[in-house]
Parts: C-alpha cells; sequence; structure tokens
C-alpha cells in the first residue's frame, strides 16, 4: 500500500515538471514568434555578417503599407509570409546579422529607379513603374567575394516610397541620391548611364539620306578649323573608332557640285587639342559653296535646309561656314540674323579649337525646294518656312486682297521678266492684256545682283505672280498665304521638273498653284529647227542625253513668244480666286 501510495506522488511529481516543461517552450515559442513579427526587415540581407547603416536623407517609412517575404521559387516545398501594417525603419538601426534568405520578394513604398551596387562592384538595376505599380525586374549575379555566405539572386520585386532616383551602395553603408527629373521624362545620355551598362552607342554620322549626309554629336566637341576637323572626345576606356568624311552641303552625288566644297573630319579621339574658346550653345558648321549664287539654288540648297535644321534652337545656335562668300552673307544677312544670335565664325579664317557640347555638321535636306514635315525637327513645314521668310523681311502682308473689298484697289500682277534666255519675247502685249482684265501691272526682274530685302517688299505686295520656268519664281517664297503662283513652262517636255521645281514647293507653302505649257508656236526654237524636226517630234528622245543637255537644248536656247489669247484664261482664274 504504501509502495503505491509512493507510485502515485512520483507520477504527480513528473506530471507537473512535465507542464512546467510544456509552460517554458511555450513561453519560449511565442517570444521567438513575437521578435520574429516585430522584426521583418531582418531578412532583407544575408548572414554574412552585413552592416547597415543607413544615411540620415533615408526618409522614415512610416506610411501604411504591406511588406511580404516569400519563397517565389516554383518547385519551392513552402514559403514564409509575414506581414505587419506600419513598418518602420530607424535611421539609427545598424549591425543587423540575419540568416541567409536564398529567394524572397519584397514589396515597400514605390521608388521609381533602385540602383543596387555590391561590395563586389556589382550592380543591378530595377526600374519600376509610377507611384501605386508594380514591375518585375531580373538580376544576375556572376560572382562572389564570399562563396559559403553567397546566395542566389534571381528576382526581387521592390516598392519603395517615391523618389526619382536611389542609388544604394551595398557595402558597408547605405548611398542614396536623389534626382529631380521623373523616369517617364528621362532620356538616358552617357552622363546618366550607370557603370557597367553595355548599350550599342549610335554613331556619330549617318550617311543614309539620299541628298544630304549629316553628323550629330553630344558630347565633348572639339572643332579646330584651322586643320578642317571635329573631335569627339571619347573616354581612356571607349571602344570607338570613328572617321568619317563629309562635304557638309546637301547635293549628295553631284561631283561637280562638292567639288567646290571644303572635306571636313568628323572623328573620335582619346586625344586632342586644348580648348581656346568655350561655347554653350550647339554648333551648326555647314558650306555655302556648291551652287550658290543662283537664286533657287540659294534656297533649295541652304536657306530651307538651314531653316530645318536650324530653327529649332530659336537662335541658341553657333553658325561655323566653310567657303564663305562675304556677299552671300551680307545679302541673307537678315535670314542668318533670325536664325542665329550669334556673328557667323568663318572656317576659313578662324585659328581657334572652340569647344562644344553638342555639334551638327551638315544641313538636314528633302527633296527640291521643300520640307519632308515628317522627317523634320519639330515637324517643320515650307508654311512654316514661308511664315518665317515673311518674319525675317519684316514683310506686313498676311493675305492677299479680295476683289471689291477696297474701292478702287486692284490686285497686283508680278511679271518676273528675264533678258538673256527664257525671256518673253512679247512682254509689253502681255502686260497690256493683264491689265484690260483688271489687274494692276508690276514688271520686275530678279537677277543675282538684286537686292533681295527691295525685292521681297516687291513681291509681297502682289496678288499672283507669273514667270517662265527659272530661278526668278523663287521669290514666291515671299507671296502672302493664298496668292497664285503662274509658272510657264518652255517647249521640251519639262513639265515634270517645272512642277518639282516650283509646283510642289508652292502648294506646300499654301500658295494656289497654275501652271501653264507652251506650244511649238509660242517657242522661239521654231527660229532654229525645222518644225518635222525630232526635238517638236519627240522631245523626250532628248532627255536620254541627260541634263546638261535638256538644259543647253531647251532652257538656254529658248524663249518664250506668249499667245496672250490662250493664256487669258489662265488669268481669268487666277482673278476669280481673289474674289473670295
Amino acid at each position: 500500500m504504501g509502495d503505491k501510495s509512493k507510485l502515485v506522488r512520483n507520477l504527480r511529481v513528473e506530471s507537473q515538471r512535465f507542464r512546467l516543461l510544456v509552460i517554458v517552450i511555450g513561453c519560449f515559442l511565442v517570444t521567438l514568434t513575437f521578435i520574429v513579427v516585430s522584426k521583418p526587415e531582418a531578412i532583407l540581407f544575408t548572414s554574412s555578417s552585413t552592416k547597415l547603416s543607413l544615411d540620415e536623407s533615408l526618409p522614415d517609412f512610416t506610411d501604411t503599407e504591406t511588406i511580404t517575404h516569400q519563397d517565389p521559387s516554383e518547385d519551392s516545398e513552402a514559403g514564409i509570409e509575414v506581414e505587419e501594417s506600419k513598418p518602420k525603419w530607424s535611421n539609427n538601426e545598424a549591425e543587423q546579422k540575419i540568416e541567409d534568405v536564398p529567394k524572397h520578394k519584397l514589396t515597400l513604398p514605390t521608388v521609381s529607379n533602385y540602383t543596387i551596387k555590391d561590395s563586389d562592384q556589382e550592380e543591378k538595376t530595377f526600374e519600376l513603374d509610377q507611384p501605386g505599380t508594380k514591375r518585375e525586374a531580373e538580376e544576375k549575379s556572376d560572382q562572389c567575394n564570399d562563396p559559403g555566405s553567397c546566395v542566389d539572386k534571381e528576382k526581387h520585386k521592390v516598392t519603395l516610397p517615391t523618389v526619382s532616383n536611389y542609388t544604394i551602395n551595398e557595402s558597408d553603408q547605405v548611398e542614396l541620391t536623389e534626382t529631380k527629373q521623373p523616369e517617364s521624362e528621362r532620356e538616358e545620355t552617357a552622363e546618366s548611364r550607370q557603370p557597367g551598362m553595355k548599350l550599342e552607342m549610335k554613331q556619330l554620322c549617318d550617311f543614309s539620306d539620299f541628298r544630304s549626309n549629316i553628323c550629330e554629336m553630344d558630347g565633348d566637341i572639339r572643332i579646330q578649323p584651322k586643320s578642317s576637323s571635329i573631335l569627339f572626345m571619347e573616354s581612356s576606356d571607349s571602344q570607338r573608332d570613328e572617321l568619317w568624311k563629309i562635304k557638309p552641303y546637301p547635293r549628295k552625288g553631284d561631283e561637280f557640285c562638292l567639288s567646290h566644297v571644303t572635306e571636313l573630319t568628323v572623328k573620335s579621339s582619346k586625344e586632342a587639342p586644348q580648348c581656346t574658346k568655350y561655347h554653350n550653345v550647339p554648333a551648326l558648321v555647314f558650306s555655302i559653296s556648291g551652287y550658290t549664287g543662283n537664286l533657287f539654288h540659294d534656297f533649295t540648297d541652304v536657306m530651307v535646309p538651314l531653316f530645318t535644321t536650324a530653327n529649332q534652337f530659336n537662335g541658341e545656335v553657333q553658325f561655323l561656314l566653310t567657303d564663305m562668300h562675304p556677299w552671300w552673307v551680307i545679302k541673307y544677312e537678315k535670314v542668318l540674323q533670325k536664325l542665329s544670335n550669334y556673328p557667323v565664325i568663318d572656317f576659313s579664317k578662324d585659328d581657334q579649337v572652340h569647344c562644344f557640347k553638342h555639334a551638327i555638321v551638315g544641313l538636314r535636306a528633302y527633296k527640291e525646294f521643300t520640307i519632308d514635315s515628317s522627317k523634320s525637327p519639330n515637324g517643320y513645314s515650307m508654311i512654316d518656312f514661308n511664315r518665317f521668310m515673311r518674319r525675317a523681311f519684316s514683310l506686313e502682308r498676311e493675305a492677299t486682297t479680295v476683289v471689291g473689298e477696297v474701292p478702287n484697289k486692284k490686285p497686283r500682277l508680278l511679271i518676273i521678266s528675264r533678258k538673256r534666255t527664257r525671256a518673253f519675247t512679247n512682254l509689253n502685249e502681255i502686260a497690256a492684256m493683264a491689265e484690260d482684265l483688271g489687274y494692276e501691272v508690276v514688271i520686275n526682274e530678279a537677277d543675282v545682283g538684286s537686292d533681295i530685302s527691295k525685292f521681297a517688299e516687291i513681291v509681297n505686295s502682289c496678288d499672283v505672280m507669273m514667270g517662265v520656268h527659272g530661278a526668278g519664281l523663287t521669290n514666291c517664297v515671299f507671296l502672302p498665304p493664298n496668292a497664285t503662283l503662274i509658272q510657264i513652262v518652255p517647249w521640251g517636255g519639262l513639265d515634270w521638273i517645272a512642277r518639282l521645281d516650283f509646283g510642289d514647293p508652292a502648294n506646300a507653302m499654301g500658295i494656289r498653284y497654275s501652271q501653264y505649257s507652251i506650244t511649238v508656236d509660242e517657242s522661239t526654237l521654231l527660229e532654229q529647227y525645222p518644225r518635222d524636226h525630232e526635238i517638236f517630234t519627240n522631245p523626250f528622245a532628248f532627255h536620254k542625253r541627260g541634263f546638261d543637255f535638256i538644259r543647253k537644248t531647251f532652257m538656254d536656247q529658248q524663249n518664250v513668244k506668249l499667245d496672250v489669247r490662250r493664256f487669258r484664261s489662265v488669268l481669268l482664274e487666277a482673278l476669280d480666286h481673289l474674289h473670295s
């Protein structure tokens, strides 16, 4: 009986000990659980004795957000998820040690960019959506200084508080860099690229266009006119090695024309002469040789391409002219001053080393005397060019005269006369017929020696302008919108070139266009060839001999005796347009 009582007492003692052990173990588990729940950020880093020191500029994360840690692996047997509202990171926390976590997914308040640099100089860049959105980014690790403490880093999903850029150097401290420019508006440049990023370098020059070659550069650019060279400075570790030869005049493929244009060398270089003059505006280098001196080529080869290329800078651009002719600069001084706020630099007489941060060599050109608005900077068009030319020469008329709107005000007709070739042989008869129809007739000749400012005023004062195919019709750039240009096409199958040179450009400028092709009887070629000559029966056969032959035969040796009765209807149609 005593043994039985003793046994019962022993069982009670053992039961008490067991309950005590259960309570101790339970308290330990509760404490451990509390620690894990209250310190979730501890699992952000590996157990390789990583020390974290937050910079004082790091914001205090007190917003009500959710932090989730989860193993993202598809074949993982189990994941760990811990959630807590109002996580808070203190700037004073440091030297926290945690267990290795091979993979994790993290969600914190939003950041546009995250760049992490490990102590082994490895870089991982995360690009995220704007605040409130999430995007997954991949990071790859090529090597690790301590294999025993390395962890595989595959995918991270990060959302941090709204800051444009974060740069974190994960060694002994965290460095934060904030920029003001949002990610959506930021363009990647050589200065903004993070080290180690391998991006395809844009070539210095583009020779793919059929009309013009262009070199455009951003960076340390040194222009040395004395050696006809433009150097693009490269860093010592750059692999770029480019050298280009360019003649900055938009008449590509015309060897005769380009033989008068100075060739420039554009190349990348790690060595260059020291700068002697610094510029805070872009450089634009171009030639005014080639066919300049002919009014049409002044515009189709220089004025229109120059406007297209330079107007985007609103005057803050420096012109450097190769093959400069002082008389040409004086003639178009108003245009040059409207496009650039700085005196032009004569390439042939300058001995400085000019330094720029942006430079363009060559002019953007498209078809003859036309701007392709789908390719031009800011979508410039010929309507913009027409408006620009009228403003450059301070021309007042912005619209044509409506017939009958002003009493005793007649519409003005300008007849472009020529003296040497393609001249009107019955000019007085044409003028008399036009006056009978109700026009006020103005006769003038636009030659290379004309004062372009005065002639621009004459053109702008008129409502209709007419002339035989030739450079003088280029003055249509000064006509007010809705005016009419009438082009008389000489004999010889030249309708195509007449429309290309002036018809299409006039329409593109918002100017009404009429084309009148003369008959055999209106051509003075009858005085040189019999009527049954092939030049009259099949003029297109002569086109096979090339443009030089066309010019000599149908342009340089032909004048026009206009049939005023046949031409009368053309002037009447132009007059009708002025009634509305």
